[in-house]
């Protein structure tokens, strides 16, 4: 398996979307050669800003035309701009568990286009959150990437992206990282705890992933903070030094995807 890691030009990403295509391309040029990957075959991991994702259930008799009547309920934009699917996830003989997601057709096109100029052929493209839920080795837990601008909440239960959610940190000499991470997520675990259908509880974890290390009594802090137990998202088996965290699962979640 061939792995490799680059940086993007100045300016050509703005909260997670494309916004200079030639820059962007010739950087992903460049990172394919260095790597001597031969397949031109790409699959896509994008940030959820150019995207909103629901998870829904419905009962087991309702038939397809019901859940699209829901979904585009669930979803009330405009057709000519966004575009919508869904696919059922799980049936347990009670109910049926949808994912679905509408997505800015205009900003996917740009990442494809982005890819094809690159001289690869994207054959999917899917979210970052979804791709990191099917990765990450808890079936219930909040993964906090500070690696990327602006950094980034996702909420997973039952293996199943709930909520994503970003926001910038600025921190200064002196500043407790701590009292500054509680807040986002606490907010994110509030939002969700209002749902009774899920099994995401005091003991599920949040893993803290990013390019510096995040000291102990950081976490611990956070840990009696949150009422969670808080630490270092696991770095995967075989992950070369230059590739983030995140990424890496991103990656692996995006092989597991189910056509």
């Amino acid at each position: 398996m061939r792995c490799g890691s680059g940086g993007t030009p100045a300016g050509s990403i703005e909260n997670g979307k494309i916004v200079d295509v030639d820059g962007f391309a010739t950087a992903l040029r460049q990172l394919i050669a260095r790597t001597e990957v031969r397949d031109n075959r790409a699959l896509i991991a994008v940030s959820d800003s150019v995207a909103t994702f629901r998870v829904l259930r419905f009962a087991t008799a309702t038939p397809e035309q019901g859940i699209d009547s829901a979904i585009a309920k669930e979803f009330p934009l405009d057709p000519d701009r966004m575009a919508t699917r869904w696919a059922e996830v799980h049936s347990n003989g009670r109910e049926r568990v949808v994912y679905a997601a509408a997505w800015d057709r205009a900003e996917v096109r740009k990442i494809t286009d982005t890819a094809r100029l690159a001289g690869l052929d994207p054959v999917v493209v899917d979210l970052k959150s979804a791709c990191i839920a099917r990765a990450v080795a808890e079936s219930s837990c909040v993964v906090v990437d500070l690696s990327t601008e602006p950094a980034e909440i996702i909420l997973i239960d039952g293996h199943l992206p709930q909520v994503w959610h970003s926001f910038r940190i600025e921190v200064a000499p002196g500043d407790d990282l701590g009292s500054i991470l509680a807040t986002p997520i606490r907010s994110v675990l509030r939002f969700y705890q209002r749902k009774k259908d899920g099994d995401f509880g005091p003991q599920s974890p949040i893993l803290i992933s990013g390019e510096q290390v995040v000291p102990a009594h950081v976490l611990s802090g956070l840990a009696e903070s949150l009422e969670h137990p808080v630490e270092a998202l696991q770095v995967p088996a075989r992950v070369p030094q230059e590739v983030r965290h995140a990424t890496y699962l991103a990656c692996l979640g995006l092989i597991m995807r189910r056509s």
